[in-house]
Formats: C-alpha cells, sequence, structure tokens
C-alpha cells in the first residue's frame, strides 16, 4: 500500500493542478472576451455610432460585468451537498478487482498529473 502522505501530496498537486488550470481557462476567456469587444467596439466607432472614450468605456464595462459574473457563480461545493465517501479496507478491496483495477488507473492518472505540475512549473 502506498504511503500516506505521498498520497496525500499527490492528492494536493492535483488540486493545486486543477486550480491552476480552472484559473488559466479563466484568464483566456476573459482575453477572448476583451478582444470580442474591442472589435465590436472599433466597428461602432468606425460606423460613427460611438466616438473613442465611449468605446473604451464599452469595453471596460463588458470585462468587469463579466468579472463579476464568473466571481458570484456559485461552486460546484456550493451547489451540492457533501459528497459521501465510503472507506474501503485492504481486504475489502482485494475482493473486488475492478474496483482495484480502476484505484490503480486513478493512481497512475494521479502520477501523471504531478509530473505534468512539476515540468509546469521548471518551465
Amino acid at each position: 500500500m502506498p504511503d500516506l502522505s505521498s498520497l496525500v501530496q499527490k492528492a494536493v498537486f492535483l488540486g493545486i493542478g486543477i486550480a491552476d488550470y480552472a484559473a488559466e481557462k479563466a484568464r483566456v476567456n476573459l482575453r477572448d472576451l476583451r478582444e470580442q469587444a474591442r472589435k465590436l467596439a472599433e466597428e461602432m466607432v468606425a460606423r460613427g455610432e460611438m466616438n473613442m472614450e465611449e468605446a473604451r468605456k464599452y469595453v471596460d464595462e463588458i470585462v468587469q460585468q463579466a468579472t463579476q459574473q464568473q466571481a458570484h457563480q456559485p461552486t460546484e461545493n456550493e451547489r451540492k451537498e457533501p459528497r459521501r465517501i465510503e472507506i474501503v479496507s485492504d481486504d475489502d478491496e482485494e475482493s473486488t478487482s475492478p474496483q482495484g483495477e480502476n484505484v490503480d488507473e486513478l493512481r497512475k492518472q494521479v502520477e501523471s498529473l504531478t509530473e505534468e505540475l512539476k515540468r509546469l512549473k521548471r518551465e
């Protein structure tokens, strides 16, 4: 059985990796939104529907609204009740081979994600 501290460490690294991925995805989405709003504002300025100052304010307002909406969206944990966790002893784990295979696969995924996180930290 793997060392409990290494298992906890891997779980923490997995959580950090997921949080970092979500933050990066949010930054990319926000950047795309800002670019689309800027293009729309430039088109409206070109058509004479607004001036440059109004266009800047428009882009800033859209980005601010998107940021506020992201901040106010309830997380998955806030929307659901706590997830029940079943503690399985080593004897129970050996008797159910499909579950044991699933655990091995998850361990491999955690190790893979840990290595990916270490590689990203080096870059």
